[in-house]
Parts: structure tokens; sequence; C-alpha cells
């Protein structure tokens, strides 16, 4: 993985990543210190794309994979749930399409 990060890098600056060993945990700890949680999944309470506020302080996305979603110990850390509406048989984006897209919205920019 570091490798692809270093081979895909089209930004200005080095990617900034996080390897995290206990995500529920780190996600524990990020929410109790006021770090907004974004999850990208499919809910009866998930707001659409287009109704994704910009984000207003430190936030967090997490993406489920593309098949499982995200799992359970995590979903219930998420402050919003955001889904993106597709048109046609597809039930999923590819998560990379999906994150850059939720990302792109978060930063103000869509």
């Amino acid at each position: 993985m570091p490798e692809a990060l270093r081979r895909g890098n089209t930004l200005r600056r080095p990617a900034c990543v996080h390897w995290v060993h206990d995500p529920p945990g780190w996600l524990t700890r990020e929410k109790a210190a006021g770090t907004a949680i974004v999850g990208v999944e499919l809910a009866d309470e998930a707001v659409r794309l287009a109704d994704l506020p910009p984000a207003r302080g430190r936030t967090i996305a997490v993406l489920g994979h593309e098949q499982q979603g995200i799992p359970p110990e995590a979903l219930d850390l998420l402050d919003t749930v955001v889904e993106i509406p597709m048109v046609g048989t597809g039930a999923s984006l590819n998560v990379a399409v999906a994150g850059s897209l939720v990302l792109y919205k978060l930063a103000g920019l869509l």
C-alpha cells in the first residue's frame, strides 16, 4: 500500500495517511475529542450527498468495504451517515470514487 500511495499521489504535498490498528477505538477517541465522524453507507437515516453540509471542523470520513460496508461497531460511532444516490442497476460505487465525492463535498467544493 505505501508504494501505491507514492505512485498515485498527484498532489503537490505528501499524502496524509494514518495507519490505525484499532479503528473502533481510534474513532471513539476522536469522537470524544470533538471530531465529527461521517460515514458513507446506505441507511434509513442517511442524508443525500447533495444535502451534506461542508465540514466546519476536524472531520473523519469512514468508508466501508465495497461489499460488506462499514462494520457494525463503527456504524454506532457515526455522527452523520451520507449516501450517494445512483441511477441504474448498480448498488455501490468503487470506494475510491465514493470517498472522493464525499471529501470533495465536505471540503465545500461540490
